[in-house]
C-alpha cells in the first residue's frame, strides 16, 4: 500500500467515524462543500466523494467557491481542478475585501470581520443552491487552537462542534475533519498535488494569536507527544459536574431527591 493510499484510509476512517458520532448525514442531503482553495476543504471535497461513492444513503454534493476579491487572487487553478475531476461547483464573486480593509484598522486583524462576511454570503447561497448542510473544512488542530483561544481570551470553555444549527435556524453546518490531523492532512494535501491558492488577506498578517496558539500546541507536544489527541478525546469526554458552571449546579439540583428533614443535598463530587 502506498503512502497516499494509508493516509487517504486513515483520513476516510476519521471522516466515516465523525459523521457516524454526529449523524452529520441523512438520505436526500444536498451538501455545499465550501471550498476556499487551502489544503483542508480539497481534502474534506474528495474525502466526502469518496464517503458519497460508498455510502447506503444517497446524498449530493456541490462544491462552492468564494472569490472575495482579495490582491494577486488567480482561481483558475481552482476552477481548472474542479472541472478535470468532474464536480459540480459554483464560483461566487463577492468584494468583501474592500470592505474589510476599509473597515478594519491598519495592523489589526481582519480574520473576524472576513469570516462573517464570508459565512453570510454563504449561508444566503446555500439556501438559494437548496442545500440541506454546509460543510466546512475545519480539522482537529482547529478545534483545539479554538478550545484554548476560548479558555485565554474570553473566558467561555467552548471549541467547534461537529454538527450545529445556524442562529437563524436557516443552514445546518457540519464539520467532517473533526477526527482528522492537521499535519495528516497537510501530507495528504502534498500527495495529492492540490492547486493551493494562497490568501493575501489574514495570510500576510504577522504574529496573529491563532497561529502563536499552535505554537503552544506543539510545546505541550514536546511534554507529552499525544497530547493533542488526548485534547481531542477530552472534548468527547465532559464531566459537567466537575466543572464551575452554576446553571449546571442549578439543574443537578432540581433533580436530587429531598432529604428527610426537606433538605436538598447534592452529593459529594
Amino acid at each position: 500500500m502506498s503512502e497516499q493510499e494509508r493516509i487517504e484510509r486513515e483520513l476516510s476512517r476519521g471522516v466515516g467515524r465523525c459523521i457516524a458520532d454526529f449523524g452529520l448525514l441523512e438520505e436526500g442531503d444536498r451538501v455545499m462543500v465550501c471550498l476556499s482553495g487551502g489544503k483542508d476543504s480539497y481534502t474534506m471535497l474528495e474525502l466526502l466523494e469518496r464517503a458519497r461513492r460508498r455510502a447506503p444513503i444517497r446524498f449530493e454534493l456541490v462544491a462552492v467557491h468564494l472569490d472575495q476579491g482579495q490582491p494577486n487572487y488567480d482561481g483558475r487553478p481552482l476552477r481548472a481542478w474542479l472541472e478535470a475531476n468532474g464536480y459540480d461547483h459554483r464560483i461566487l464573486t463577492e468584494d468583501t475585501y474592500s470592505i474589510v480593509t476599509d473597515k478594519i484598522e491598519e495592523g489589526a486583524t481582519y480574520c473576524s470581520l472576513c469570516s462573517r462576511l464570508r459565512r453570510g454570503i454563504l449561508y444566503n447561497a446555500a439556501e438559494a443552491l437548496g442545500c440541506t448542510k454546509i460543510a466546512l473544512g475545519h480539522h482537529r488542530d482547529d478545534a483545539l487552537e479554538t478550545l484554548l483561544l476560548n479558555l485565554m481570551f474570553t473566558g467561555q470553555m467552548k471549541s467547534m462542534p461537529a454538527r450545529l444549527t445556524s442562529d437563524d435556524g436557516r443552514n445546518v453546518v457540519i464539520r467532517p475533519l473533526l477526527y482528522c490531523a492537521e499535519e495528516t492532512i497537510a501530507r495528504y494535501a502534498e500527495l495529492r498535488g492540490y492547486p493551493i491558492l494562497p490568501c493575501d488577506l489574514c495570510g500576510s498578517q504577522d504574529g496573529l494569536m491563532r497561529q502563536q496558539v499552535k505554537g503552544l500546541l506543539t510545546q505541550l507536544e514536546a511534554l507529552a507527544p499525544q497530547a493533542r489527541q488526548s485534547m481531542l478525546a477530552a472534548l468527547t469526554n465532559v464531566r459537567a459536574s466537575h466543572l464551575l458552571d452554576k446553571s449546571l449546579s442549578n439543574a443537578r439540583a432540581e433533580h436530587v431527591p429531598a432529604s428527610p428533614d426537606g433538605a436538598r443535598r447534592l452529593p459529594l463530587a
